[in-house]
């Protein structure tokens, strides 16, 4: 009983530990974007599945994984969030997937398919040109809001070197040839 109980309160604080630097990280990223002139790289809200139905096909969202009920909530959170904790957001690019462009619909209202924020190509040589695109579209963003780019998980590994949760802001900056991170925004 005795061990049972010294495991139960190893894990309870292990878990109120990973909040707490969850919520430190979180607190940090929102002071980077009251600033503006950020650039977020947002992975798109919540959506069952891990890949995408056999029958896909990039104009039908009903041949693709989109966002569950609580991924629309999810998207509507992130919207007021940036709405009432960020500088003004000065420009959105989406990928072509329904399930991000339904979350930058609901958390921003409008914006821009840009298809290389797809999940990259498996071929190399397009998949280098897709990310030289994107990175172009970042440095030459000059404006005060901040740029948020909705975007999947392959893509943000891709960019970044580290994986971003369903509905996760990861703020960036160029340098030399990449993106440094400089914080992290988790939505729950």
């Amino acid at each position: 009983m005795g061990c049972e109980i010294r495991v139960f309160r190893i894990i309870a604080v292990t878990l109120m530990l990973l909040f707490a630097v969850e919520a430190k990280a979180t607190e940090a990223g929102w002071a980077l974007l009251r600033e503006g002139e950020h650039i977020v790289l947002l992975r798109h809200a919540m959506a069952p599945g891990a890949t995408e139905p056999a029958n896909f096909d990039i104009e039908t969202c009903s041949t693709q994984r989109n966002l569950s009920e609580r991924g629309k909530l999810q998207a509507r959170k992130m919207g007021a969030l940036f709405a009432a904790r960020a500088a003004p957001t000065g420009r959105v690019l989406t990928s072509r997937y329904c399930r991000a462009r339904e979350t930058a619909r609901l958390a921003f209202g409008d914006a821009e398919e840009f298809a290389p924020l797809d999940p990259p190509a498996a071929d190399e040589t397009a998949r280098k040109e897709q990310l030289d695109a994107i990175m172009k579209e970042i440095r030459d963003y000059s404006g005060s809001g901040n740029f948020v780019l909705v975007t999947h998980l392959e893509t943000i590994e891709a960019l970044v070197g580290q994986p971003a949760r369903e509905g996760e802001a990861v703020i960036v900056a160029p340098q030399d040839d990449g993106l440094r991170v400089l914080g992290r925004i988790i939505f729950n």
